[in-house]
């Protein structure tokens, strides 16, 4: 039993600190305009910051990140696990990212635990959008004949327990989606945790991205995950709504990961 205890904690250990693989991922989407065919998102999440994954950690992440050349990053959340003061000067690996639009983060439940209102106030002041129960319109451009551009909403919500901290912050599927273009041609929704789903999807979104929880992060978790979250990990689909469950891009706690790898998502709109 040791020596099975002992190989089980060395591929662990080895499975957290390793740099998360590229996990590539087409998402089938109804009527898609054939400008939008192949619009891509980087998606990182769950990275935490802090007590063991420092700026050398992260900057690795990015440089992945950067050779996906994606049109768009997405941060679903728990990011840090600590406060600006001490974790400020590990995040800066985040100023190298690079995308045709942008990159974009919401909180998840750790940014709570650590200052969420700092943060936000870091992460802005860094050229980064957070999303807070609200949305932006890309108009992503066509290389068709008609000279048209396709609309994305990309939407974002606080985490779903953010109101047991600030009340403000409740998460709303529906506010993020408020005026937002009626006939966009997709509607994306950054949700930290994948039970936002069910009110995503009745708000009318198409995709969502969510992280939090970790594919389980080491055997035999995962099979407990499925008592809090509708999905624990990978793409599935919710009435309409897709949603794609990240395994996370760190690790929380000690530096252990088994039976869930961690990734880098990087995720392409294809026609249905």
């Amino acid at each position: 039993v040791f020596p099975l205890a002992l190989l089980m904690t060395i591929a662990g250990f080895w499975n957290a600190r390793r740099t998360a693989t590229v996990v590539r991922i087409d998402v089938p989407i109804a009527n898609l305009p054939a400008s939008l065919e192949g619009f891509s998102i980087a998606q990182i999440s769950d990275v935490h910051v802090g007590l063991t994954i420092k700026s050398h950690y992260l900057q690795r992440i990015v440089n992945r990140v950067i050779l996906l050349k994606a049109d768009m990053v997405a941060i679903t959340g728990d990011l840090v696990d600590g406060p600006v003061k001490s974790l400020g000067p590990h995040i800066t690996p985040l100023l190298d990212l690079q995308s045709a639009y942008g990159t974009f983060f919401v909180t998840g439940n750790h940014e709570y635990y650590s200052g969420a209102h700092g943060w936000i106030d870091k992460l802005r002041s860094m050229g980064i959008q957070v999303l807070m129960n609200e949305h932006v319109v890309i108009h992503h451009a066509t290389d068709s004949q008609d000279g048209d551009s396709a609309t994305v909403v990309v939407a974002g919500v606080a985490d779903f327990s953010a109101h047991h901290f600030d009340e403000s912050h409740r998460s709303d599927p529906h506010g993020a989606m408020a005026d937002a273009p009626e006939h966009a041609h997709v509607k994306l929704l950054l949700a930290h945790q994948p039970r936002s789903a069910s009110a995503a999807a009745d708000a009318g979104f198409d995709l969502q991205l969510s992280g939090h929880t970790h594919g389980g992060q080491f055997w035999p978790w995962g099979y407990f995950v499925r008592f809090q979250q509708p999905f624990t990990a990978g793409l599935n689909k919710l009435n309409r709504l897709w949603v794609y469950t990240s395994r996370g891009t760190g690790y929380w706690g000690p530096p252990k990961r088994f039976g869930a790898p961690s990734e880098i998502t990087h995720l392409r709109l294809v026609r249905a």
